[in-house]
C-alpha cells in the first residue's frame, strides 16, 4: 500500500538587505513631458490671443484718430520757396527778434515772452516744420528746419540792416545755430534759451525698434489727447510759478500735436535723433562773426550747468546766464530773459 506524499516546508523568505529593492512608490502625477507640452501649447495660444486683440485694439484706435485736427482760420501764414510757415508776432519797432521752439512747442509757447520783447522789438515766433500749423516739408532734419528759418527772414526782409535775435528753444537751439553759421552776416546774434544744440544720449532708433507699428502710432496718439498728462508734463518742465493751463491754453498745445506732419516728425526723430548740430558746425558757428548767448533755468533738469558752460565755450558765448525756472523758462520768467538780451544786444 502506497504511503501518503510527505508535505514539505517551503523555505523562509530572505532577510532584506540594502540591495532589496522596496515596494513601488509612485512619481509625481501629471508633470511629464505630454503634460509639459501642452501646458507650453496653451501658453503660446494665449500669447497669440493676446498678441491679436491687443492688435486688433491698437488698429481700431488708430482708424478711430486718422486724421488731423483742424487748423484754425485766423492763422499768419508766409510762404517763401517751398515752406508755408505759420507765425506770431508782438511789438510794431525797434530791432526784431525771432523766436524758434523746440520739440512738442509751437508759436504759441512763445506768449508770455513776446509779449515783454514786444514793448521795444518787433518780435516774430514761428512753427517749425512737423510741429505746430506749418506745411509739414520732409525732411524734418535740423539743417532743414534752419532754411526754414531763413526762408522766414528771407520773406519778412529780416535781412541787412534789420538782421534779427534768433533764439532757440531747447531742441531748436541747434535750428538756430545752424542759421546763424550759414548766414553769419545776416544774423545779429544767436541765442541758445534751455538747450547746447548736442544730440540726447543713446539711440532712438532702439526705440523704434522696441516699440513699432501700430503700438508707435496707437500710444502717440492717445498720449497727445490725454489732457491730464500734457498738464503733468507742462508743470513738471515749467516748475510751481507756472499756473496750470486753463482748458483753452491746453487746446492750443495740444491740437497742433495732432497732426500727421508730427507724427512724419517723430518717426523721423526716432531714426536720426532730435535736432542736433556737429562738432563741425558747433566750430563754424564759433568763428562767426555773429554775437552768441546761453540762456538756462536754474534748475532746468534737461540741461545741466556744466552742459551749459560747455556750450557757451563751444559756440564762443559769454559766461551763462541763468534764470530762474526749469525748461520752460520763457513762460516762467519772460522778463528776466528779455533783460539778459537787452544786456547782450543792447538797442542800438
Amino acid at each position: 500500500m502506497e504511503s501518503a506524499p510527505t508535505a514539505v516546508a517551503a523555505p523562509p523568505p530572505p532577510e532584506p538587505t540594502d540591495a532589496t529593492p522596496g515596494p513601488a512608490v509612485p512619481g509625481p502625477v501629471g508633470f511629464g513631458r505630454p503634460r509639459l507640452q501642452r501646458l507650453v501649447r496653451r501658453a503660446a495660444v494665449a500669447v497669440l490671443a493676446v498678441a491679436v486683440l491687443a492688435t486688433a485694439a491698437s488698429v481700431g484706435v488708430n482708424q478711430a484718430t486718422a486724421g488731423s485736427a483742424r487748423r484754425p482760420d485766423d492763422l499768419l501764414l508766409v510762404r517763401s520757396g517751398p515752406f508755408t510757415t505759420r507765425y506770431r508776432t508782438w511789438g510794431t519797432s525797434g530791432p526784431p527778434v525771432v523766436l524758434v521752439p523746440g520739440a512738442f512747442e509751437t508759436a504759441d509757447a512763445y506768449d508770455a515772452l513776446g509779449t515783454v520783447l514786444g514793448a521795444d522789438h518787433r518780435v516774430f515766433a514761428v512753427d517749425l516744420i512737423g510741429t505746430g500749423w506749418s506745411d509739414p516739408v520732409a525732411p524734418f532734419s535740423a539743417g532743414h528746419m534752419a532754411e526754414q528759418v531763413l526762408a522766414f527772414l528771407d520773406a519778412e526782409g529780416l535781412t541787412g540792416a534789420d538782421a534779427p535775435i534768433l533764439v532757440g528753444h531747447s531742441s531748436g537751439a541747434a535750428v538756430v545755430g545752424l542759421a546763424g553759421a550759414a548766414r553769419p552776416g545776416e544774423v545779429r546774434g544767436v541765442v541758445f534759451l534751455d538747450g547746447d544744440a548736442l544730440p540726447l544720449a543713446g539711440p532712438p532708433a532702439v526705440a523704434r525698434t522696441l516699440f513699432p507699428d501700430p503700438y508707435r502710432t496707437t500710444a502717440l496718439r492717445l498720449g497727445v489727447r490725454a489732457g491730464w498728462l500734457i498738464q503733468r508734463i507742462y508743470q513738471a518742465q515749467c516748475g510751481p510759478s507756472c499756473p496750470p493751463l486753463s482748458p483753452q491754453d491746453l487746446q492750443r498745445w495740444q491740437a497742433p500735436l495732432q497732426q500727421q506732419g508730427f507724427e512724419a516728425l517723430l518717426d523721423h526723430q526716432l531714426r536720426h535723433g532730435i535736432p542736433a548740430m556737429t562738432g563741425t558746425e558747433l566750430d563754424r558757428l564759433h568763428d562767426a562773426p555773429t554775437a552768441k548767448l546761453v540762456i538756462v533755468g536754474v534748475g532746468d533738469p534737461a540741461i545741466s550747468a556744466a552742459a551749459a558752460r560747455a556750450a557757451a565755450e563751444r559756440i564762443g558765448a559769454p559766461p551763462v546766464v541763468t534764470v530762474p525756472g526749469r525748461h520752460l523758462t520763457m513762460i516762467s520768467s519772460p522778463t528776466d530773459i528779455a533783460a539778459a538780451l537787452a544786456t547782450a544786444f543792447p538797442t542800438r
